[in-house]
């Protein structure tokens, strides 16, 4: 049973975390900004939201331990 919600957990986000890239990306896109530049931003806002979960997920496990 953890293990499946441990893996339903992870696959939530980083379905978010493309979710929030592809949406930086058209942001960037939309503004002006060359399709390397977009995909930049986009690469960037998967990274951050990645290391939030990472962060997030790290702190509840001190917290509950």
């Amino acid at each position: 049973m953890t293990v499946a919600v441990v893996l339903l957990a992870t696959a939530l986000v980083i379905v978010v975390a493309l979710l929030a890239a592809a949406g930086a990306g058209k942001l960037a896109r939309m503004d002006g900004a060359t399709y390397p530049a977009a995909l930049t931003h986009a690469a960037v806002t998967f990274a951050a939201v990645i290391t939030l979960a990472a962060t997030v997920a790290s702190v509840f496990t001190t917290l509950l331990t």
